[in-house]
């Protein structure tokens, strides 16, 4: 399998290249944890494609839905209404079967309807009916709404949409995950599930263009959060405030045609942005309302050639550099991006498992804020939900097949658009380097190490006095050397791994990017909290051998002085043996998706680690919630952290029982580490320590 997957390399570079690692997993985690590493290396799962929406059928008998009546909504959607009654019921039918986690009213404003739409909806429970005297047209009869709506966020939903579930919540999140947000449109498709729009494109005459159009919407170039020239006002979500700061839609284009696209440029010129969401899904039953004959003298549909006039008249000067229609379309649906660059790791971002891929999604928000777009990929483009789509509603393109079928050949179609080549790990270094060197000719390529995968094996060779591990160790730290040698830059985590660098290989450019947290301080003083937790997952080999220590040899030694001391094991994937510790006074959790809550309720985090490399992201994580840790020598090397100031370290069974014991009822003992462990998380690990080093040390030399 591995012969077969290995990209254009011979027997010989195979064996070199993996065979150390597999002797290494087989001797110290055994051949079923291989199997399943091997399984998950080789792994060409897809993203799941969906098919054609959930659809309601337009049928008789139409039976009134009841609507949210919430008292305080975050979001109020306006409808406005013109007869197609049976599209407004299944508009609100669609509307109350998708739900929303956060809470939202429904205004609907008939347009002087001749249907009897008006009279029938007065009987649909919670809808907020408005009649309109005398016929608005579309941009009145949103306005009209609008100045009812009581949620922080004015959502315009046409009634010939049926809104598919998680549409809402995915619009309202982008507004707090991007502080610059001012609109956000959904991804409209048609009833077929092909793509209507994925966010518009504008050119310097005025015209429009629906980006994607009939294609198929799981393809990844569509299916990121991005800024966009404009979103429809088929769904279209806005601050309440910014827009009644604008006063709304301008009547200038009523009855209807270009009021969101003439909205979008108000927005930008008020300092905020304008986003597509590919995660807020709507179905559009496009032209039911206006029709589509463009070019005719009679309905609605003539007003978009009359307004393309009148958009065009007001803002031409900044039209004219949007450039000629149908133009370089994959350039211009991201016109506002400054760099680019692509990040390869071995695996999916999985950052409620493992704490490299926390670092990795908070080295994308950090290289978001420097204005970089980032694309990333796995090593074996892989696809797991939900993870693709977090990294996507955040403004992340995630490449996976089987719309990108190598990476290689990524790179070779679309390398000299990057400005930065990050690779995250040395296997995945191991692959991607060479074709990065060779096609993405003007970006900085950086190695980043996460840990020195050679430091961890040489230690684990010395632990276990093991002569053929000590080779694997020799292997892996020539693979790395050379991967350094092959890089602009290489990332470590901590300044020990620089100055073992600096010794090693000094001729290779290093610079320190730790681990990066968002600190949230300590929930409930000590005497509140009971429990030790240890938190790792268990794909990593360091955390099994540590907590077989801590359950055969340290705890033992509590047990004995203070029974009711218990332990909880956090982490994913424990094998066998870490199950079999299981106690009275050991839990073995697992896998545990929300970890706060043991960082909220235990008194002490433990980390008896025997061996490893790098800055660990357990002891980070304890710090952040003001959790005091006790620690072995290994497991805080790097971390700037003092014992009896900022940490209790002890290595050896008996010393760090005594450890935990003393800092488990010495409350004067554990404030002080609390509070000194949140000090060296906001010197050293905050977001703020980090952009400083990561914009250090992408400004340093030019690439090659």
């Amino acid at each position: 399998m591995a012969i077969a997957r290995a990209q254009g390399a011979n027997l010989v570079e195979i064996v070199v290249r993996y065979l150390p690692r597999v002797l290494h997993v087989l001797r110290t985690e055994g051949a079923g944890v291989l199997a399943r590493k091997l399984k998950r290396r080789l792994q060409t799962t897809p993203l799941a494609v969906k098919g054609p929406p959930s659809l309601l059928r337009l049928e008789e008998p139409f039976e009134p839905v009841a609507l949210p009546q919430p008292e305080a909504p975050k979001a109020s959607v306006v409808i406005p209404v013109f007869n197609q009654f049976a599209y407004t019921h299944h508009c609100l039918c669609a509307l109350t079967q998708a739900g929303a986690a956060i809470d939202f009213e429904v205004i609907v404003v008939d347009d002087c309807s001749s249907d009897g739409s008006a009279e029938r909806l007065a009987g649909y429970p919670g809808v907020r009916l408005v009649r309109n005297r005398e016929n608005l047209g579309f941009v009145g009869s949103c306005n009209q709404g609008a100045a009812l709506a009581r949620g922080e966020l004015i959502v315009f939903l046409n009634n010939d949409t049926q809104v598919q579930p998680g549409w809402l919540d995915a619009l309202a999140a982008t507004f707090e995950e991007a502080e610059d947000a001012g609109i956000v449109g959904s991804r409209l498709i048609y009833p077929d599930g092909r793509q209507q729009e994925a966010g518009g494109i504008l050119f310097s005459d005025g015209s429009a263009w629906n980006y994607g159009h009939l294609d198929d919407p799981n393809k990844p170039h569509y299916s990121y959060r991005r800024a966009v020239d404009y979103c429809s006002g088929a769904t279209l979500a806005i601050r309440a405030d910014l827009f009644r700061a604008l006063k709304g839609f301008d009547t200038t284009f009523a009855p209807a045609y270009y009021e969101d696209t003439d909205l979008a440029f108000r927005v930008r010129a008020a300092g905020y942005q304008v986003y597509y969401q590919p995660l807020s899904v709507v179905v559009h039953f496009e032209g039911i309302s206006a029709g589509r004959d463009e070019g005719g003298e009679t309905g609605l549909k003539r007003f978009q050639r009359i307004n393309q006039a009148r958009f065009r008249g007001r803002w031409g000067d900044e039209l004219a550099d949007y450039g000629a229609r149908g133009e370089d379309l994959e350039r211009v649906k991201e016109r506002r991006v400054q760099r680019r660059a692509f990040i390869v790791d071995n695996y999916m971002v999985t950052p409620d498992r493992e704490s490299g891929s926390l670092r990795m999604l908070n080295l994308f928000r950090i290289l978001q804020s420097l204005g970089y777009k980032v694309t990333f990929a796995a090593a074996n483009l892989e696809a797991p939900q939900p993870y693709v789509s977090n990294l996507q509603r955040l403004g992340v393109e995630v490449l996976y097949r089987p719309y990108v079928r190598s990476i290689k050949r990524h790179l070779a179609a679309q390398g000299s658009s990057y400005d930065l080549v990050l690779l995250s790990r040395a296997d995945a270094a191991a692959q991607v380097i060479a074709a990065a060197r060779r096609h993405c000719s003007r970006a900085k390529i950086v190695f980043d190490t996460v840990d020195l995968h050679f430091l961890r094996e040489q230690r684990l060779a010395e632990l276990l006095g093991d002569r053929a591990m000590r080779v694997v160790a020799e292997v892996r730290k020539r693979q790395e050397l050379d991967l350094m040698r092959q890089a602009d830059l290489t990332l470590v985590v901590s300044e020990a791994e620089r100055d073992l660098l600096a010794r090693e290989a000094p001729d290779v450019e290093v610079r320190v990017v730790s681990n990066i947290h968002q600190i949230f301080g300590s929930a409930r003083p000590m005497r509140e909290r009971h429990d030790l937790v240890f938190i790792g997952a268990f794909a990593h080999p360091p955390n099994r051998d540590a907590v077989l220590f801590l359950c055969h040899q340290v705890m033992p030694r509590i047990r004995a002085r203070s029974p009711g001391i218990k332990l909880r094991v956090i982490g994913a994937n424990p094998p066998s043996e870490i199950l079999d510790c299981a106690g009275d006074d050991i839990a073995i959790l697992g896998y545990v998706p929300d970890v706060e809550p043991h960082f909220a309720a235990c008194r002490l985090s433990v980390a008896p680690l025997r061996y490893g490399a790098g800055v660990k992201g357990k002891i980070n994580q304890s710090l952040a919630h003001g959790l005091p840790v006790v620690a072995t020598p290994i497991a805080v090397e790097g971390m700037h952290l003092v014992d009896g100031e900022s940490v209790l370290i002890a290595e050896t069974a008996q010393d760090f029982a005594e450890a935990v014991l003393r800092l488990y009822d010495d409350t004067p003992l554990w404030q002080r580490l609390s509070r000194g462990g949140l000090e060296v998380m906001e010197a050293h690990f905050s977001f703020a320590a980090a952009e400083r080093a990561l914009h250090e040390a992408l400004a340093t030399g030019p690439s090659r």
